[in-house]
């Protein structure tokens, strides 16, 4: 049977891979919706080419001339924050790819699973926003939840057959990104261009700066503690440049299971897509008699804070992640436009997080006001330039 997939961020690295795949195979795919934020003229170009049903963009003045790009095709054409939370639940999709960049994607992946569809989450916020809303709802509406960031699936891979119970510890890697041997005099002066030249992934430029600020690896602890249900105090981090072991599981026995593989983001985007089953693909192969060097290293918290700053949210919990990611979102936006410097986004999102209003116990409705909250008090922190 063809599974009718939503790709949500269908422009983006994700969207665009897990395109790859469906050419791969059309007779086990078929794209029914497609959605993006600005990207008029791409989102157009996919549409020609996979001939969706509904293709929605998320900036509602761009409607017109998407519409008009698309007058020759006969697709809904829809815009606007509510017309993609409206789109996932139609009752023809089966997997819904939750690949938006950032908070935006908490809305739409909240429909997606009461309306009972397949997650294959990509858009690692909405679990740091509100982990334990979307677990205690994917439990309600018997939603799976199929990770595709490379680190979970690894440890999800790593756990099929297993008893969760007997975790001792979740060993997550992070490459260390482009600034992994830098002082921090050097990084004094690091620009944006410098932190879009990862070594081994090639991502989307907010996910790429979070990767440089270590960021990227804190909203990864805070993900694998909702996906696979341990505390923080069991997820340690391992800094390993050569990015081939992709994630592990150490056992109460003193096992160890890793996934290697070679660093290409289709392959957990297949797995999600595919899983219980494994495809064949024609992806590069991981040659471990090439490899000279499989290093690990503890990762340096005085250099990289933000991934500190990760654990003390989710230490914290209530709506703490939520600020913590919020401020994130501003920050990282402004050091890549060149309104803050690389170290600085570390102190304005302490200084958000020490003066956000705490709720031990959110509701949605607080996660919406905490976010907006925080915002500004990281926006007010960049104007007063602390």
């Amino acid at each position: 049977m063809v599974k009718q997939l939503c790709i949500l961020g269908s422009t983006g690295s994700i969207g665009t891979q897990t395109l790859d795949v469906v050419r791969a195979y059309p007779d086990r795919y078929s794209v029914y919706a497609i959605c993006a934020n600005r990207s008029v003229d791409k989102l157009v170009e996919q549409a020609m080419e996979f001939h969706p049903e509904v293709v929605c963009i998320a900036d509602e003045s761009l409607y017109e001339p998407l519409k008009a790009k698309l007058s020759a095709l006969h697709c809904k054409v829809w815009a606007g924050p509510d017309a993609i939370a409206e789109v996932v639940m139609m009752p023809s999709i089966d997997i819904v790819i939750a690949a938006m960049v950032g908070y935006a994607g908490l809305r739409p992946t909240i429909e997606a699973i009461k309306a009972g569809k397949t997650i294959a989450l990509a858009n690692k916020e909405t679990l740091v926003v509100a982990g334990e809303i979307i677990c205690e709802l994917a439990q309600q509406y018997h939603t799976p939840i199929l990770p595709v960031d490379s680190e979970h699936s690894a440890i999800f891979q790593s756990l099929v057959g297993e008893d969760r119970s007997e975790i001792e510890k979740i060993l997550l890697t992070a490459s260390g990104g482009p600034f992994r041997t830098f002082s921090l005099e050097q990084m004094q002066t690091v620009t944006a261009a410098d932190a879009l030249k990862h070594p081994n992934w090639d991502m989307g430029a907010k996910i790429t700066i979070d990767s440089a600020s270590m960021m990227n690896k804190g909203f990864e602890v805070i993900e694998a503690k909702w996906l696979f249900g341990v505390p923080v105090e069991k997820i340690q981090v391992l800094v390993h440049p050569q990015s081939i072991v992709h994630s592990a599981v150490q056992f109460t026995d003193g096992a160890i299971k890793a996934q290697l593989g070679a660093p290409d983001m289709r392959l957990p985007i297949q797995y999600a897509l595919s899983f219980p089953e494994r495809l064949a693909s024609d992806f590069p192969r991981a040659d471990l008699l090439k490899l000279k060097d499989l290093t690990f290293e503890e990762p340096d918290l005085a250099r990289f804070p933000n991934l500190g700053l990760a654990y003390e949210a989710m230490r914290r919990g209530g709506n703490m992640p939520c600020v913590l990611n919020a401020a994130n979102e501003v920050v990282n936006l402004a050091f890549r436009e060149g309104r803050c410097g690389f170290l600085q986004m570390s102190d304005i999102i302490a200084k958000t997080m020490d003066k956000a209003d705490f709720i031990a116990k959110p509701t949605y409705e607080d996660y919406v006001e905490s976010d907006s909250a925080a915002r500004q008090i990281a926006v007010e922190c960049l104007k007063l330039k602390i």
